[in-house]
């Protein structure tokens, strides 16, 4: 038991840490477009982390036959587009919007799974799509009524997230996750890296600046936050991981705030706790509350 607990703490604090990293790299990805083309990033990022992943796993591609290919190469489809249209968000948006934004994957994935699998979303995630329809109303609508270009196709990418996680959930049960993971970022970098020949020009000379949050990106945003992400989940409930997930959204609001000097309006701000607590509500069902309710009617018998 003793074993058990220690290996659940130490499950929560490696994932904290992943999320923690991925808020960080909103910023970071932020500043690196400045200098750097869109799909050379994402393709440095996803082929350099297979390679790395290639070499210390090598192993485990004994393992590997053609519903590994099928099924880590749709992941891997998803997730490329689903970064591609991040990352082109980005660019047109802040960091702390791109960060609240994406983060509607969660409320999106109980309606994925019903179109997908008709499997029925409960009350709980129709009052979060709701909410969130309401929160990203806040966030992206100008004076005007109108949604900013960067916030809608943000949005866009949520749902490939959304896609990525319902396929995972469904492809991984019986699969090496490392191996999964390996595959995924291959294909994702192949996408990326043929869209970056085709229609990208590398700049003459990329600043070191620009090479140091690549680095970064590639090392802690794909390699290290991705594998905190499959060892962590294998030892605590889904639900203790989408609540600590969603805390993503949360520290890239921060860090665009601390490091990108981004302004947030009275509006923006409210938005973005209105879709923290529709993502909230969509992962853990507010069963916190019920056990609550479940302890007090104990003690009063």
């Amino acid at each position: 038991m003793e074993k058990e607990k220690k290996y659940s703490l130490l499950a929560k604090i490696g994932l904290l840490c992943a999320t923690i990293i991925w808020g960080s790299t909103f910023v970071i990805l932020k500043n690196a477009l400045d200098s750097v083309p869109t799909y050379f990033i994402l393709s440095f990022r996803f082929l350099t982390a297979t390679l790395l992943l290639s070499v210390i796993f090598f192993k485990k591609f004994k393992l590997i036959n053609k519903s590994y290919l099928w099924q880590g190469g749709l992941i891997g489809v998803c997730l490329a587009l689903a970064y591609i249209f991040q990352t082109v968000g980005l660019i047109h948006t802040t960091p702390g919007k791109n960060a609240f934004l994406t983060a509607t994957y969660c409320v999106l994935v109980p309606f994925l799974m019903w179109i997908i699998y008709g499997k029925k979303p409960d009350k709980f995630n129709v009052l979060a799509a709701f909410t969130c329809i309401v929160g990203i109303g806040l966030v992206s609508l100008d004076g005007n009524f109108v949604i900013q270009y960067g916030d809608y196709i943000t949005l866009v990418c949520g749902l490939f997230f959304g896609l990525q996680i319902v396929f995972i959930a469904t492809f991984n049960k019986n699969k090496d996750a490392i191996l999964m993971t390996i595959i995924q970022f291959f294909v994702a970098g192949i996408i990326t890296g043929i869209l970056s020949l085709c229609f990208e020009t590398m700049p003459t000379s990329i600043p070191s600046s620009a090479w140091a949050e690549i680095i970064y990106l590639t090392l802690f945003g794909t390699l290290t936050a991705f594998l905190l992400q499959n060892v962590s989940q294998k030892h605590m409930s889904s639900s203790a991981a989408s609540i600590i997930l969603t805390l993503e959204a949360v520290v890239g609001a921060l860090f665009s705030v601390v490091f990108y000097h981004e302004v947030l309006t009275l509006q923006v701000f409210i938005g973005f706790v209105v879709i923290f607590v529709a993502v909230f509500v969509s992962e853990t069902k507010l069963a916190f509350l019920k056990k609550d309710k479940s302890l007090s009617d104990k003690e009063k018998q």
